[in-house]
């Protein structure tokens, strides 16, 4: 009965309830969209950090209202309410991790960019540690010679809660700075490309 109830909650009642707030949310911060560089309608491999996927998930459909995405989302309990959260925005979940169904996952991914379309990463997820970069996005952009699109944002007042990556809440009507920019590390060995994706994204976020 129990595993009823949770079913039904995170499949039926948080994530359209979760979709509204974001929504309410991002309706009323003061946005403004920085592109760091030229961002054109290429075809990327996306990142954004675990921590800041309320306000980058919704930046990401402000670029590219239009492309066909898809996102990684873990398989634990509060993977499937962010998977039936992402519908709502028209991103496809891709569900696994680097603890459980990474093979598949990273498979799926591939097929996916190689169909065209785009896929995003939090690439500290979904356990952590906070702000480090894992092999799955590295591998997808180098094996591809795509880009990597990374969004990231700071505010000027905001709530930070105290999970493992201190996931961040802009408080209504903040103004929020949102970075956009493209980096390329097909040319790069494992470690530099890391590092410079790292470097790249830790700049202009909430730390």
């Amino acid at each position: 009965m129990k595993d009823k109830i949770d079913k039904f909650l995170n499949i039926y009642l948080l994530p359209p309830i979760i979709y509204v707030f974001m929504r309410l949310l991002w309706f009323t911060l003061r946005k403004e969209i920085h592109f760091i560089n030229d961002i054109d309608d290429s075809q990327f491999v996306c990142a954004c950090w675990h921590s800041e996927l309320l306000v980058s998930s919704q930046a990401y459909r402000k670029v590219h209202p239009h492309h066909k995405a898809n996102a990684m989302v873990s398989q634990h309990l509060d993977g499937e309410v962010v998977a039936q959260t992402i519908k709502f925005m028209r991103i496809k979940p891709l569900k696994g991790s680097s603890s459980k169904g990474g093979v598949k996952v990273l498979l799926q991914a591939l097929n996916a960019l190689k169909n065209g379309e785009e896929v995003i990463i939090t690439p500290d997820g979904p356990r952590g540690p906070r702000h480090t970069i894992n092999d799955g996005i590295i591998s997808l952009a180098t094996k591809l010679k795509l880009p990597i699109f990374t969004m990231n944002f700071q505010a000027n007042s905001y709530w930070q809660l105290r999970s493992w990556d201190k996931f961040v809440i802009p408080k209504p009507f903040s103004k929020v700075d949102i970075y956009a920019q493209v980096i390329r590390v097909d040319d790069l060995g494992s470690k530099e490309a890391k590092e410079l994706l790292q470097q790249t994204m830790l700049r202009y976020t909430i730390i």
